[in-house]
């Protein structure tokens, strides 16, 4: 019998790649791959990119290279690319970087297996060749589910893949219901995933070149979006994240806008599941109905992860974006009038073309009076293909690294202000990871997350004793410090037979 073949799959940038990986990884365990989580001891490594901005593109092309290293002195024969950064920039990622033994788009996903097994066994696949997939589906939102178009997460069936799951599934590989479902194999044990509500994006923001590599906006179907939360928490994932470009403009194209707030209810009930968190909402399109649901349905957590990327109306008509900083402001006095502990988030971008002094401490007066619970901040830099590239008024690079470093600042000030804010509150904490007290510092041996955190952006919670605490478990917990933008809690009323049971 031949020795089975061995693949890693290495993860950058979004929550939404992450879902892009475990869908590769369903495939490929499907097909008879074995998954194995070190480059170094695969035949392939498969290096899912990220294109969104330099910084991640640079980090994408050396975790190419580290894997490409591999192929002198471990067991990995070939590397390949996907993701974001190969699907937009394709043949000039295979010229550039000839180190990687191919450069796959998405169309190849549906068909992965059998385009590694040809680069292992010395063979060639084609680079990918780019396209504006904004141009792949209709015009009209409503004509585009029955589209005949490769959308990572989606699993829409094309001519070259059955519209039947397929049968005898390796144990751990989802779907657990339904043909649409994707396949999918978890690629860690975190009590946490994400899952995909939508692809795409129809906003037109000058600075951002997502859509043209994404594609349009296109929504999963609810009964997608609720089999794969049955299959998750079957795989005792107790909390769900839901991904897009842009979830509030869910449900546009199945005709019904406000579809997100008939779903959460219906995600929030599935047994097993004990946490729904929303992520991407776009400030202008918040509606009362959403911001209702999202702060009054049980299990559904509080928690705001809005996309402002600056405050002064200058320059958010420049970048075709709405709004100003007292609206953003009553927006946020909306929700915090309805919950108080509710979490926020937001990005935001400085020397942005034009941007005066007077912008840039309009935006100061925002992030100091808005309380976020956590802040990133970027400078400004022209990305290929986007309106904002021909602008005028660019600021130079030391102006911009100048403000830059000034409002990083400014937000780690405010974001551990914020955490402060927090002392004496009572949370309900997601216990995530437990460590051994050899091995942890200080005696603290617990960490996890509250409503108000989302994995890996926003802080965690440090427990004062992590006696009897087991990833995947809500703890009630009293905040009694801080670290930074971390909370130090302590939990209440433990029952350790329950926790160790």
């Amino acid at each position: 019998m031949p020795e089975r073949r061995t693949v890693a799959l290495v993860t950058l940038g979004c929550a939404r790649n992450e879902v892009d990986s475990e869908e590769l990884a369903g495939r490929l365990a499907a097909d008879g791959w074995e998954l194995v989580e070190d480059a170094a001891d695969a035949d392939v490594a498969v290096v899912n990119t990220c294109g969104f901005v330099e910084a991640a593109k640079k980090d994408s092309v050396d975790a190419l290279l580290e894997a490409n290293d591999l192929k002198d002195h471990g067991k990995t024969q070939a590397v390949v690319a996907v993701g974001c950064m190969a699907e937009r920039y394709g043949k000039e990622l295979a010229e550039a970087l000839p180190e990687a033994d191919g450069v796959l788009g998405f169309d190849d996903y549906a068909d992965i297996s059998n385009r590694l097994q040809l680069i292992l066994s010395g063979g060639s696949v084609e680079a990918h060749t780019p396209r504006d997939r904004r141009q792949l589906l209709p015009i009209s939102p409503a004509a585009r589910q029955a589209a005949d178009v490769a959308l990572p997460g989606h699993a829409q069936a094309t001519a070259e893949e059955p519209a039947e799951a397929p049968a005898d599934l390796p144990e751990g590989v989802a779907p657990a219901s339904g043909p649409r479902a994707p396949l999918r194999r978890r690629l860690d044990k975190s009590p946490v995933a994400s899952v995909k509500l939508a692809s795409g994006c129809d906003r037109r923001c000058s600075f951002c070149a997502i859509p043209s590599f994404r594609g349009s906006f296109i929504s999963r179907r609810p009964s997608d979006v609720l089999g794969e939360t049955r299959w998750l928490a079957e795989q005792g994932v107790k909390e769900i994240m839901l991904v897009s470009e842009n979830n509030t403009s869910y449900g546009k194209d199945l005709g019904d806008i406000r579809l997100l707030e008939t779903l959460l209810p219906e995600l929030a009930a599935v047994d097993g599941i004990e946490r729904v968190r929303v992520s991407y909402l776009q400030p202008a399109e918040m509606r009362p109905g959403l911001i209702d649901v999202l702060t009054s349905t049980p299990k559904v957590v509080p928690y705001f992860d809005l996309s402002f990327q600056h405050s002064a109306p200058d320059v958010l008509r420049a970048m075709r974006r709405f709004g100003d900083t007292d609206r953003f402001l009553e927006l946020l006095d909306t929700i915090r009038s309805k919950a108080p502990q509710a979490g926020v988030r937001s990005n935001f971008i400085v020397g942005f073309p034009g941007e005066t002094e007077a912008d840039f401490a309009e935006l100061e007066r925002f992030l100091t009076h808005a309380r976020l619970d956590a802040i990133g901040v970027f400078g400004y830099s022209d990305e290929d293909g986007t309106e904002a590239v021909t602008y005028e008024n660019k600021l130079d690079e030391d102006t911009i690294a100048e403000r830059l470093a000034h409002m990083q600042r400014l937000a780690e000030e405010l974001t551990a202000q914020r955490a402060e804010e927090r002392i004496g509150e009572t949370l309900e904490v997601l216990v995530e990871t437990v460590v051994p007290f050899d091995e942890a510092e200080d005696g603290e041996g617990a960490y996890g997350r509250a409503a108000h955190q989302a994995p890996e952006t926003d802080g965690q919670v440090v427990f004062t004793d992590g006696t009897g605490l087991v990833p995947g478990r809500i703890v009630t917990a009293k905040v009694v410090g801080t670290l930074g933008v971390d909370l130090v809690a302590e939990p209440l009323d433990m029952d350790f037979e329950e926790a160790t049971g």
